[in-house]
This record gives structure tokens, sequence and C-alpha cells, in this order.
């Protein structure tokens, strides 16, 4: 028995485009699917004849060589190399073969999912929080309002009106892949009608669309553990998208950015703070306050001379250390200040001790030095 054309099968002329050739297409599905009749083999030849035109149609090479050679562009020999229109079984157990070797490369994770669609997770998302050092320092649970998909309450996420059941999809029988050929191999897909799913639904909620799930602004709290570093990942399990029609969700990663701190620098576990020192203090010696990342306060003993740059070590007095109860180190960072504002005494003072030598060298170590270099430096040049 010779087959019917394609355009007739699906009823629809030569110049109809996808969308044209769809809708036939899933108006016959619907009407012939054997879970609608039941026993009866009419129409369930007429299910495969309509899924057998339509898997040619869509596709624009099988298209224009159906319309140039009519069925025998897929016979044996033809461009289908034995039957990629009818689903690529002139393959035989090459195709099952490839499936086999490559099917988790490919996404179709293998056999055995025939008739039970493929469960795509949601989508996984990402959350920017920013922190101070002390919410570093210390730890947190912090609050998080996240724009997302969840699951649809009024469908419980299957996608279909109350009392309505998904029906199998009639493009790839359920199985939730569509097979298509590239050079020499079969390869695999998720299916375009389905979404990998395995089943369609003729009959959608109202508030989902179909799709089992809605946007809606999810919050969540966050540990966020004491030491955490800029950058650091938190990961919430199943706290993504929902998955389409019930599909298990994605996850959430939240990314820590800690702000900038107006008195501290962090360097790993230790911290860093400039502390001015009064040039009195820094030539005589001196005992000062400083605060520390934990709100308190530390002493520091400066010694006489103190230089610029030179830094002072508080052990334990650092960044709490992740997954640990020990801290890092914090350092003292002297700046010496140049008074400004003197009175008239003052300048009368600092003159006196200028004029005592105060410039010399035995008081002025670094500024002798820097000098005694830039005059032999001097003298080396040539005119």
């Amino acid at each position: 028995m010779s087959k019917r054309d394609f355009y007739e099968v699906l009823g629809v002329s030569r110049e109809a485009n996808a969308d044209e050739l769809k809708k036939a297409y899933r108006k016959l599905a619907m009407q012939h699917h054997p879970d609608r009749n039941p026993g009866d083999q009419e129409a369930e030849a007429k299910f495969k004849e309509a899924n057998e035109a339509y898997e040619v149609l869509k596709d624009q090479e099988k298209r224009a060589a159906y319309d140039r050679f009519g069925h025998d562009a897929f016979a044996q020999g033809g461009m289908g190399g034995g039957g990629f229109g009818g689903g690529g079984q002139g393959f035989g157990g090459f195709t099952d073969i490839f499936e086999e070797m490559f099917g988790d490369f490919m996404g179709g994770g293998g056999g055995g999912r025939r008739g039970g669609g493929q469960q795509n997770h949601g989508a996984d998302l990402r959350y920017n929080l920013e922190i101070s050092l002390e919410d570093a320092f210390h730890g947190r649970t912090a609050e998080i309002r996240v724009p997302t998909s969840v699951g649809c309450d009024t469908c419980h996420g299957s996608g279909a009106k109350e009392g309505a059941q998904p029906v199998t999809c009639g493009t790839c029988k359920g199985y939730g892949k569509v097979r298509v050929q590239q050079g020499f191999f079969s390869l695999e897909r998720t299916c375009p009608n389905c979404q990998g799913q395995g089943t369609v639904i003729d009959d959608p909620c109202d508030d989902c669309d179909g799709s089992g799930r809605v946007h809606k602004e999810k919050t969540l709290s966050v540990n966020i553990p004491e030491g955490v570093d800029d950058g650091t990942r938190i990961r919430l399990s199943g706290e993504g998208e929902a998955g389409l029609r019930g599909a298990p969700p994605g996850d959430l990663y939240i990314f820590l950015n800690i702000a900038r701190h107006p008195i501290f620098q962090r360097e790993g576990s230790h911290i860093f703070c400039e502390v001015p020192i009064a040039m009195a203090d820094a030539a005589l010696g001196a005992d000062i306050e400083v605060p520390t990342i934990d709100g308190g306060r530390a002493k520091v003993k400066i010694p006489e001379g103190t230089q610029t740059g030179q830094q002072f070590r508080l052990r334990s007095k650092g960044m709490s250390i992740l997954h640990s109860q020990s801290r890092g180190d914090m350092y003292i960072q002297a700046a010496v200040e140049t008074p400004v504002s003197l009175t008239k005494r003052q300048k009368e003072l600092l003159k006196e001790f200028r004029e005592a030598g105060g410039g010399s060298k035995k008081h002025s170590p670094q500024s002798e030095g820097f000098f005694s270099k830039v005059k032999e430096f001097w003298e080396d040049l040539t005119e």
C-alpha cells in the first residue's frame, strides 16, 4: 500500500509555513492519540502517519528533499540513509550504541527514559550580597529578597487545570527527545514541543499558562559564617528557579562582596590600620589606644624615634579565620604627622631645636642618609 502525500496527511498546502504545519499536526495528534482512542487501530495508524509526516516537513532539509523526490527521498539509498524520516530505524543497533556512548554528553541521559520524559532542573540563580567587614568578622544571618520562579499553587506545579491531566507529547511520543541527523550520525536533542517533559498540557492552568510555575519574590535567610572573605560563594540548594511542571528546582548561589572599611584594610586573616602619630609622641615615645575589629580597644606603646611606616604587631587581634576558633593579627602602621597652625611660641621652640642641631645625622638619620646619597649622585654627574 502506497503512502499518502505528507501534505495531504496533515491537510495543509505545499506553501504552509512552520506554524501552520505545527498547528495542523497538533490537531491531528490530539484527535487520533492512542490514549484518547484505546484499542482503535485505525486511530493509531493515523496518529503514526501524522507523526511521520510532521517529522519530515518540519525539518527544512528533509522537506526540501521530500518536495523534490517525494517518498523516494527517504527510501533505502536515499538521503535518509535507510529511513531517517521514520525515526532513524534504519540504523538499527548503531543508534542504540551511539546513544549509550554519548547520551549523557548530548544531554539525553542514555536509555531507559522513554515514556517518562526528562526532569529538567530549574535554572540556577546568582545573588550578589554586600556585607560589612564587621559582618565578615562576627558572622550574621541576613535576609534577602530574590525574584525567581516558584511552583504554581493553583495547579500544584502540574501545569494543568484541576481535573485535567498531561498527555503524551506527539512529537517525541513521550521520550522527551527527538532525533536529528548530523552527517552520518543520528543525534538526540530536547523535544521542542514539550521541552523534554515527554508530555504536553491540552488544558493549561490559567495562572501559570501550563508551565507549572509563576514569578514571585522569595524572602530567604542566609547564614554568613565568621571569617568569610571577599568573593566567598554560599550555595542554597533547591532555592533556584522552579523546574517546568514539577521538575526539581535549581540552586541559588550567593556571592559575598565585603564593603570597603573607613579604618581597616584586610589582607587574608590580618587587619592593617594606619594610625596618625603626633610628631612629639613619635619623637619622645607615648602610649596610644587604637580600635580593633571586634569593637574593642587595644593599647600600643610607641617607642622614641618612631618613623612613618613603622609597624607594630598585635597578636590575635585580626580577622576571624573561617571554620576555626583562632584569629589573625593586627598591624598598626605609624604615620607621623607634621604639626600645623603653630603658635608663635611653638615656632620659636622649633627654631631653637633646629638651630641646636635638630636636623643633624644623629637626630634625623633618614634625612641625613637621603641627602648624602643625593650629594654622591650629583658629584657623579658630568657636565
